[in-house]
């Protein structure tokens, strides 16, 4: 079976002269980046390890030193550059919980069986997370990701079933 990754990270400066990258983080535990020994760099699709011998949170970025950067022309190659773990890596989350990239591509249905599309976005609100549906044809369906409404998730079978709220599909 092909090996996972999960992105965690995107480096999008250096930081200083002495090697360490700015990092705007894309998780929800940036206090990963202080526990991984190691992460890999994907960069023109291109896959390697880098070693955190450092990092520490600054403003809204993680600034990060790794082990195999020296300076700040190596830091410069790494812009753009995505920070991924693998599966094996993630945090486990509480039961009924999931990360967004699990619910991302799950096929949407009403309680009646009914397939409205699939999930292609999860933004959050700050209240709480909206699930993107593109359905078959038509405008998007966005779907609030509240217990009331989304009754099942089987990451197993790929489906997520919903009651939608009164008058949703009309608008």
């Amino acid at each position: 079976m092909a090996v996972e990754y999960i992105t965690i990270g995107e480096i999008v400066n250096t930081h200083g002269v002495r090697g360490e990258v700015r990092l705007i983080p894309l998780t929800d535990f940036p206090e990963r980046f202080k526990e991984l020994e190691a992460v890999h760099i994907l960069i023109d699709h291109r896959r390697f390890v880098h070693h955190i011998e450092k990092s520490r949170r600054h403003k809204q970025f993680i600034i990060i030193k790794f082990r195999e950067v020296e300076d700040m022309n190596g830091a410069e190659r790494l812009k753009g550059a995505l920070v991924q773990i693998t599966r094996e890596q993630l945090k486990p989350l509480p039961e009924g919980s999931y990360y967004i990239f699990e619910i991302e591509g799950l096929d949407v249905f009403d309680i009646n069986g009914e397939k409205l599309g699939r999930v292609k976005k999860v933004f959050s609100t700050g209240a709480n997370d909206v699930y993107v549906v593109k359905p078959p044809a038509g405008k998007d369906i966005l779907i609030p990701a509240l217990k009331k409404v989304v009754k099942e998730i089987n990451l197993a079978e790929n489906r997520m079933v919903v009651e939608l709220p009164e008058g949703l599909l009309d608008l």
